[in-house]
């Protein structure tokens, strides 16, 4: 009787897996499911070899640098897609420091021009401002990146910059001036005011109401490419 019950299991066990095959052979066949799952999205973009192109470095402070934004949101490299969307073809490199000064750029301005540019957008004054450095003394160090620049045959692009009147209406004035004089005493292409459309609106703003957010960078690009643009070859 035992024995009986075992075979009877045996057959039952083999017929089950008999089965089993043949709903298998049944079935159509499915394609094979690649080793790993596709991923979903657009494809990278894949960055050009930008090397041997004609270099333009924006030298600033923490408006150029991009302060605690993201490094790929900040102006110098939206300016960077902006061009390589129009088909210039020039390399972009950030050269801002937070915090920077025109006394800071004075000492590294020769660190810019190790770097073979062929334009220079130059933006500090914003923390000389902010500290109430005295003008002349912003100006002079302005005057001497400049000629710096000139002397090794680099295009300088001018950027202007405005402050709050905390110090006054007449040093916030005499400072926005300086950026008219400096331009028009050495012949060089002015951005007006790197913020026009920034400034003051809270939404393009971080929360200290200075410095941009990375769509704000967006309107700083669309001040500067009008005055930059004229300089560029394709």
């Amino acid at each position: 009787m035992r024995k009986s019950l075992i075979y009877v299991a045996l057959f039952v066990v083999v017929a089950t897996t008999l089965g089993m095959a043949g709903c298998g052979q049944n079935r159509p066949t499915e394609p094979a499911k690649p080793a790993t799952a596709p991923v979903k999205g657009a494809p990278a973009k894949v960055e050009p070899d930008r090397t041997g192109w004609p270099v333009i470095v924006a030298f600033g402070d923490s408006l150029t640098e991009g302060y605690q934004v993201d490094p790929k949101l900040n102006y110098p490299a939206r300016l960077q897609g902006a061009l390589d969307q129009k088909g210039y073809k020039y390399r972009v490199v950030n050269a801002g420091i937070s915090g920077d000064t025109t006394t800071g750029g004075l000492n590294r301005v020769q660190a810019v021009i190790d770097q073979k540019p062929a334009i220079v957008i130059l933006e500090l004054g914003a923390n000389d401002g902010m500290r109430g450095m005295p003008l002349d003394k912003m100006k002079a160090n302005l005057q001497g990146i400049i000629d710096r620049l000139k002397a090794a045959k680099v295009q300088v692009v001018l950027a202007g910059i405005q402050i709050p009147p905390n110090l006054g209406p007449e040093y916030t004035q005499s400072f926005q001036q300086t950026y008219k004089e400096l331009a028009e005493a050495n012949q060089l292409p002015l951005i007006p005011f790197l913020l026009e459309g920034v400034a003051a609106r809270p939404e393009l703003n971080l929360p200290d109401g200075i410095h941009p957010t990375g769509e704000g960078y967006v309107y700083v690009v669309n001040n500067v490419l009008p005055v930059l643009e004229p300089l560029l070859q394709r």
